[in-house]
């Protein structure tokens, strides 16, 4: 009893009763107005059939006079299944005809009998019924009266019919649309349970759960679709974050270590002026590399929060990318590499400026920063379309990255260095995925030379969706 009023209390259900209710009222009117348009249908046949069997008489009565009428009357009326016959004196007396008797006064008025009448008939064992009918009365140049009328009986056994079959039509479906409403109404309070109970254990921490789907593809499979999308993003946030707490607890306590070391060992030991100097200047270092590190990690978070997705707007690519380029070339020739890039002019995508900015600049320094003693000192920026998709990506000739590495160094603080003898902070491919996700693109990373086992390169591409029109 409980479960039907929890039934009885939700959406689906209510919304299945007005409907219900609109779908009855809808089908009332159609009995009545199906019935009422029958009855006037045959109605008006019969108006049409009497109509013409009097011109006909008439015709027989301006030819044969009243013997011939006669004649042709009692013919008329023997007939199996004949219409109503009589023919009355000038004061309303019966001479002859198929009736045995009729309401009084009927035949005082020439014309249509207005509406329908009861009368009485002989059966073939000449006992009299009572029926209805519908007649015309002709009044002859003589005084004689002559009604011609039709039965209204099959009429009448034939608009019963019509109303009867309609109620039983309205009622298999009032209970065909009651057992619909019923199971529409179970299910659905089936599937509110289930993403309850799911509900109820994300609540309670676990992230992992996520709310069924029928497959169906109606409204509550986009609800929790769309809802399901929403806890994958949340699940990732806070792994992002437990992730960023675990690696600042590892990776951010060797230089924490050192700037402590510095400073004990420059008060430890008597030194001069330059000596403090020296080991400020190295602290300063050691700072400026914690904040690098700190910035980058807030950079990453603020662009998976989407706060820069407000800031997007429609960039010329190809001349940012022109830019970022020329501002790196003399970091490049420091360190005896050639940087070129292959950019036709006129790309657009819509972004964020500076992110995008950012991002490539990661992925030059990391070629800068790998590509040293390289077999082959090129590292080379090209801008390009495949398909619909715009990529742009930048491609060295250093040591590369194994294929089986490839997931884990988009990680935040991860490295391949194991022995940190390069600088970096392991957030750079982070910060790349990050804004490409964001602009709902992708990172790939692929061989610049395929197959090689030795400096094989890494060419890491940035692929952007097609613009919205």
């Amino acid at each position: 009893m409980s479960r039907l009023r929890v039934l009885l209390r939700t959406t689906a259900l209510r919304l299945s009763a007005l409907y219900l209710v609109l779908f009855a009222l809808c089908a009332a009117f159609l009995v009545f107005y199906v019935t009422a348009m029958s009855e006037r249908l045959l109605e008006q046949q019969t108006r049409d059939a009497v109509t013409a069997e009097v011109s006909q008489i008439e015709n027989i009565y301006s030819r044969g006079g009243v013997n011939g009428l006669l004649r042709a009357l009692e013919r008329r009326a023997r007939q199996p299944g004949a219409n109503l016959y009589v023919i009355a004196g000038p004061t309303g007396e019966i001479l002859a005809g198929n009736v045995a008797s009729l309401q009084p006064g009927l035949l005082d008025r020439e014309g249509w009998t207005g509406e329908a009448f009861r009368y009485q008939r002989y059966t073939d064992e000449s006992r009299k019924e009572s029926h209805v009918a519908l007649a015309h009365v002709l009044v002859l140049e003589n005084g004689l009266r002559i009604l011609v009328g039709r039965d209204l009986q099959e009429p009448e056994k034939f608009r019963v019919l019509v109303r009867q079959a309609l109620v039983v039509a309205l009622g298999v479906m009032g209970v065909g649309a009651l057992i619909i409403w019923f199971a529409v109404g179970r299910n659905a309070l089936k599937r509110i349970d289930r993403m309850s109970d799911a509900s109820t254990r994300i609540m309670a921490g676990d992230l992992s759960q996520r709310l069924p789907m029928s497959g169906s593809g109606d409204e509550f499979d986009r609800l929790s679709e769309s809802l399901n999308a929403m806890l994958e993003r949340i699940e990732k946030l806070n792994e992002g974050l437990r992730q960023v707490s675990d690696n600042i607890a590892h990776d951010l306590k060797t230089p924490l270590t050192r700037l402590r070391n510095k400073a004990e060992a420059a008060l430890a030991h008597k030194a001069t002026n330059a000596g403090y100097r020296a080991s400020l200047e190295e602290i300063i270092g050691e700072s400026d590399q914690l904040i690098r590190t700190f910035n980058a990690l807030l950079m990453i978070s603020r662009v998976e929060a989407g706060a820069a997705a407000a800031e997007m707007s429609d960039i010329d690519l190809s001349r940012s990318v022109a830019d970022c380029v020329e501002l790196y070339e003399p970091v490049a020739d420091d360190q005896a590499l050639k940087l070129e890039a292959d950019v036709p002019p006129g790309i657009h995508v819509s972004g964020n400026r500076e992110l995008i900015g950012q991002a490539l600049g990661n992925l030059i320094d990391n070629a800068i920063k790998y590509s040293e003693g390289g077999a082959i000192p090129l590292i080379r920026v090209t801008l390009a379309r495949r398909d619909d998709m715009i990529v742009l990506s930048v491609a060295d000739h250093g040591p590369g990255i194994p294929e089986d590495k490839r997931e884990d160094v988009v990680e935040r603080f991860v490295r391949l260095d194991e022995s940190r003898s390069k600088p970096g902070t392991g957030l750079g491919l982070s910060l790349v995925e990050a804004v490409m996700e964001m602009h709902q693109g992708a990172l790939e990373l692929r061989d610049t030379v395929p197959g090689a086992e030795n400096n094989r390169g890494l060419t890491a591409s940035m692929v952007f969706p097609p613009r919205s029109a």
